[in-house]
C-alpha cells in the first residue's frame, strides 16, 4: 500500500515538473514576444512624432488668411 502512495506522489511530482519547464518556457517565449513588442511600439511612436512634425511644419508654410469681419465690409 506505502508503495502505490509514493508511486502516486513521484507521479504527481513528475506532472509539477513538467509543467513547471512547460510554464518556464512559455514565460521566455512571452517575455521575448514583449521586447519584441515593445521595440515595435517605440519604433511607431518614433515614426507618429516625426509624421507629426512634418505635418506642422507643412501647416506652419500655410498662408494664413486674414478673418473677414462681415460686418465692416
Amino acid at each position: 500500500m506505502m508503495i502505490s502512495e509514493f508511486e502516486l506522489l513521484a507521479e504527481k511530482v513528475a506532472r509539477l515538473v513538467a509543467l513547471t519547464h512547460a510554464l518556464r518556457s512559455e514565460n521566455a517565449g512571452l517575455r521575448l514576444d514583449l521586447a519584441s513588442l515593445s521595440a515595435h511600439h517605440a519604433d511607431m511612436q518614433q515614426r507618429m512624432q516625426e509624421a507629426h512634425e512634418r505635418v506642422a511644419a507643412v501647416l506652419a508654410q500655410l498662408p494664413v488668411e486674414e478673418a473677414v469681419d462681415e460686418e465692416a465690409a
